[in-house]
């Protein structure tokens, strides 16, 4: 039976600090160790704690949130959902955060989630126990040797991808996605000349100035995808939060790119599941999937109908994600052709494109 996640809450709103311990705690395998209301203090309660998990805010008296997460990371590293207002403002001080190491992000307007706290409660927990198990797998298996790999994962690893003539690329990521995109986007080879497709989960606002920091980062052009633009050959694409990105061709005349709200029953919007399915429509197995970091199975679906079109698809290796979940049922199913750590996949891409 694993033991108890603890967790740290330091946020300078007594009504957060309660709604988040009440909401953790409701899961027995949960405890909250201690409670802050400024990065001061907090800082100071995760030294002497040493929790497996902190949720942070990050405008607060004293110390804000970023300063306490470059002093947490630099003495006593742990994983860090930072609590986010889900402002322009507020975007970009959350990937600022990720670039320092936070792992993920939870909206401080809890009502984002326009169902019920229930759904609310359920995100949280699933998102909080995603990555503290992810992290103590992770551990015990760096305690032992490489040799822990499977034969058939390790051929993967160090096999190539099939060169068969991609005319696209579809990839989807979630958890640990941001600083991950940050360390394969800028490696890309500006010779591409093919459209990159990208979903990341993320809310409103935020898929916006993360495009704008992975353009100034990269060699080819980043953008968050504008409903009924024309696609071009060699740049790369982000769903808008909060919308799914899909094609459409009207008429015969150039592909163009759809954003919708529809369909609305999908666990997540964007969903990747969705954007692949639109892509293999018209690139078919001429697409390369690639799927990231982030928990749950997201992509599961696409990636096994690119498979029987006869495609190929790569999947993040276990120990370079954030969470091990999407690209985990890729490898599991037996889908993937390449199964390769986050620093070698632009090579990778690269090599193949």
């Amino acid at each position: 039976m694993k033991r108890k996640i603890k967790i740290v809450v330091i946020d300078d709103s007594a009504f957060m600090r309660k709604a988040l311990s009440l909401m953790l705690e409701g899961d027995p395998n949960i405890e909250i160790a201690g409670t802050a209301k400024d990065g001061e203090e907090g800082y100071n309660l995760v030294k002497k704690l040493h929790p497996d998990l902190v949720t942070l805010d990050i405008e607060m008296p004293v110390m804000d949130g970023l300063t306490a997460l470059k002093l947490i990371m630099k003495n006593c590293p742990t994983s860090v959902l930072m609590v986010s207002s889900l402002t322009t403002e507020g975007a970009d001080s959350t990937l600022k955060a990720l670039e320092y190491g936070a792992v993920d992000f939870i909206p401080k307007e809890l009502s984002y989630v326009n169902v019920n706290i229930v759904k609310i409660k359920e995100d949280l927990i699933r998102k909080v126990k995603d990555i503290v198990y992810h992290s103590w797998n992770t551990k015990r298996i760096e305690k032992t040797s490489s040799s822990s790999l499977t034969s058939s994962v390790r051929n993967k690893i160090t096999g190539a991808l099939p060169n068969i003539g991609y005319k696209a690329i579809a990839l989807g990521i979630s958890t640990g996605g941001p600083i991950s995109l940050q360390k394969v986007l800028p490696n890309l080879n500006e010779k591409i000349n093919i459209p990159i497709f990208i979903v990341q989960h993320m809310p409103p606002k935020f898929t916006k100035s993360m495009a704008d920091r992975l353009n100034s980062l990269s060699k080819l052009h980043v953008k968050e995808a504008e409903h009924n633009e024309v696609v071009k050959k060699g740049v790369i694409y982000i769903a808008p939060g909060g919308f799914h990105m899909t094609l459409k061709n009207d008429n015969a005349e150039a592909i163009k790119i759809n954003i919708s709200e529809n369909p609305d029953s999908t666990l997540h919007r964007p969903s990747v599941d969705v954007m692949l399915h639109s892509i293999l429509e018209f690139y078919g197995k001429k697409a390369l999937g690639v799927i990231m970091t982030g928990m749950g199975k997201d992509g599961l679906e696409g990636i096994s109908k690119l498979k029987k079109l006869g495609g190929y698809c790569m999947a993040q290796e276990e120990n370079s994600c954030v969470v091990y979940g999407m690209p985990k049922s890729i490898v599991d199913a037996g889908l993937a052709d390449a199964v390769v750590p986050l620093e070698n996949i632009a090579e990778k891409i690269n090599k193949v494109v």
